[in-house]
């Protein structure tokens, strides 16, 4: 394969144009680069496994709008189903009949969700469910963890991933220490740090959130025992255990992380793919929490666009979509052979590299290894992961901008793509 630079002229037209429109350029800061350098594409369309800019390079898609385009980016089958309801009107305001029905698809999917509510972002949805799990046991105090991310809601905002990782930012500058004094945080995989927070902290914790495994501050994986314990000590404390499956609901397993990791939390928020790349939230659990959120209940939460018809097909139709046989395996098969193949080219060319897959989600760090928390994960190689990043962008492959964020796969990818991607890596990689 050989190495072009690619042309991205209008592209730094247009991102130029947009740092005097909105703040850094873009609507969400991991889009800038910050973390890898170097100029950001503008994307012009997407279609199956692959992106296109507006100077008309194409790539193969490794980032799927950040997980939802599981079944590849649009997909003929949703894109005529939205063409269907457009005619029917773009957002209601009141109830709307698909609203059942995908939510009769999301319980009876996820095990540990009996009652769902719609909203309309994974950030919203985590918001939502902060609040509940505070009403329902009366106590305030939460457990995060260090690295995960839930979303930019004040509370949440300590020892975040995701963008605030990637662009070395402790803490957000406008969130109150009083907000955040009730935010408990214990290192990702350790058990006896989330022991001692429940010891030191009798009567006052609500519960714990946590991604079951970590796509914000790259790919992490729960150690065995690590789910498993943190469900016993919230029973044996009475504190709700939440698990935040906005990334990997309906991607590591049809009913999720619970399903593969056979832990059935208390509430579940979900995200991304639910809405076929439409924007979307839920969160849900078990009936008797649920029936506290307004009107059943006192806790109260609202939104305009919640449930709109558009988001609602786009959902319904993806998920019938991964109901077909064999796609979890398809998805499982062609990840893994692109995991095992980078580690196995970084090897080959001499760099300390981890990493792994579950499903149709995957991540590279340049570091040695083993990473079991967002620590250990700091000490991979950013400035190697930026040439890489870059290099890979050379040669047609879009990836990820920033080593603290996972890597997702769709049933469009092909073999012939992870073959080109791994032909790709090998060149970079002997060249960094």
């Amino acid at each position: 394969m050989v190495k072009t630079t690619i042309k991205t002229t209008k592209s730094e037209e247009i991102f130029a144009a947009a740092q005097n429109l909105m703040p850094g350029g873009v609507s969400s800061p991991v889009r800038a680069f910050k973390s890898v350098g170097g100029q950001p594409i503008v994307f012009e369309r997407v279609k199956g496994a692959y992106i296109w800019d507006v100077d008309g390079n194409q790539y193969i898609d490794y980032v799927g709008t950040w997980g939802p385009a599981i079944c590849g980016h649009a997909h003929p089958d949703v894109l005529a189903a939205l063409h269907e309801v457009l005619e029917k009107g773009t957002s209601f305001g009141a109830p709307c009949a698909l609203e059942n029905v995908l939510a009769e698809m999301v319980i009876d999917a996820v095990p540990s969700i009996e009652m769902v509510r719609f909203v309309n972002s994974g950030t919203e949805a985590c918001m939502a469910v902060l609040r509940l799990m505070r009403a329902f046991t009366g106590r305030d105090k939460v457990i995060k963890f260090e690295g995960c991310y839930h979303g930019h809601a004040d509370m949440f905002l300590v020892k975040a991933g995701s963008g605030v990782a990637t662009l070395g930012l402790p803490d957000s500058p406008g969130v109150p220490k009083s907000t955040t004094s009730n935010t408990l945080t214990a290192p990702y995989n350790d058990l006896e740090a989330v022991k001692a927070l429940f010891a030191e902290n009798p009567d006052e914790i609500a519960g714990i959130i946590l991604e079951p495994v970590v796509g914000n501050a790259g790919f992490i994986t729960p150690d065995a025992g690590f789910l498993e314990g943190l469900r016993e000590l919230t029973q044996e404390y009475g504190a709700l255990l939440v698990f935040d499956e906005v990334m990997t609901g309906f991607r590591i397993a049809y009913g999720g992380a619970q399903e593969r990791f056979n832990v059935t939390p208390d509430l579940t928020t979900l995200g991304k793919i639910i809405g076929g790349g439409l924007p979307v939230g839920a969160y849900g659990g078990r009936r008797e929490i649920m029936s506290m959120i307004a009107p059943a209940g006192p806790v109260y939460q609202a939104g305009t666009l919640s449930g709109n018809p558009l988001a609602m097909t786009a959902g319904i139709k993806t998920l019938e979509l991964l109901q077909k046989p064999g796609t979890y395996q398809y998805l499982d098969q062609i990840t893994k052979k692109l995991s095992d193949g980078l580690l196995e080219i970084a090897k080959k060319t001499g760099h300390a590299a981890c990493g792994g897959q579950i499903s149709g989600m995957f991540g590279l760090f340049f570091t040695a290894g083993p990473v079991h928390n967002y620590e250990d994960a700091k000490h991979s190689d950013l400035d190697k992961f930026s040439r890489f990043h870059r290099g890979m962008l050379e040669h047609g492959i879009y990836l990820a901008p920033s080593q603290f964020e996972a890597g997702f796969t769709s049933v469009a990818h092909t073999e012939e793509d992870v073959n080109k991607t791994l032909a790709a890596a090998e060149e970079v990689m002997s060249s960094l």
